[in-house]
């Protein structure tokens, strides 16, 4: 009955270390994938404040370019005509 009782607290010792080990390497990948959300996170924030950055930088030289006049188009020659 001894062993019987040995070979279930072994049992139990080898369960309860495998689901430690689990428990451990799901805290390790969570921890990496926030990591890795996180910095995603910042590179997207930084992009976008370069991209407004630009598209502002932009804007302002083209408010700085000469506005040229639009050309007329020309009309045809003799317009409208009666036939007769």
């Amino acid at each position: 009955m001894a062993d019987a009782n040995q070979n279930i607290m072994e049992k139990a010792q080898s369960r309860f270390i495998e689901t430690q080990k689990k428990t451990a390497e799901r805290n390790k990948a969570t921890a990496e994938y926030q990591s890795e959300a996180k910095a995603r996170a910042i590179k997207t924030a930084k992009l976008r404040e370069l991209r407004l950055a630009k598209e502002e930088q932009d804007r302002a030289a083209e408010a700085l370019k000469p506005v040229e006049p639009k050309k007329k188009r020309a009309s045809r020659a003799g317009g409208k005509t009666a036939r007769g």
